[in-house]
């Protein structure tokens, strides 16, 4: 399953466990260059919806302003750990991860997204 996504925007689609209810899709900042990867939400005050790091397997928080939610997704985008994360720390690496997703702290309890969830990935078209 290898994806390539390029940097840009698109739609996180939150699947809910056992068919319950329509799918959630929330806004999407997509990051796979080594530069927007080690951006990510640093310096940012907010964050609208999520960012989907890519490829990576762990975080961390050093330099952020907000505390924040982090998921960690299996190659067949399958949430394999969800953790929030206070400023000032460092996540441990997840052996099976291969992309993060970061939202604000508490985001990711309000979408549904635990164990075993899986999402997808739809990017914007170029205009």
């Amino acid at each position: 399953m290898g994806r390539r996504w390029r940097d840009g925007r698109g739609r996180l689609v939150v699947h809910r466990e056992g068919g319950a209810g329509a799918p959630l899709t929330v806004p999407l900042e997509i990051a796979t260059s080594y530069r927007a990867r080690t951006k990510g939400l640093l310096g940012r005050d907010s964050v609208d919806g999520a960012i989907l790091l890519s490829p990576a397997s762990g975080v961390h928080t050093f330099r952020m302003r907000i505390p924040i939610d982090v998921a960690y997704l299996d190659r067949r985008l399958r949430v394999i750990a969800v953790r929030t994360m206070r400023p000032g720390r460092l996540g441990l690496p997840r052996l099976r991860s291969r992309h993060v997703l970061e939202a604000e702290a508490g985001a990711m309890t309000g979408w549904g997204l635990r164990v075993g969830v899986r999402v997808e990935v739809v990017e914007e078209e170029a205009r």
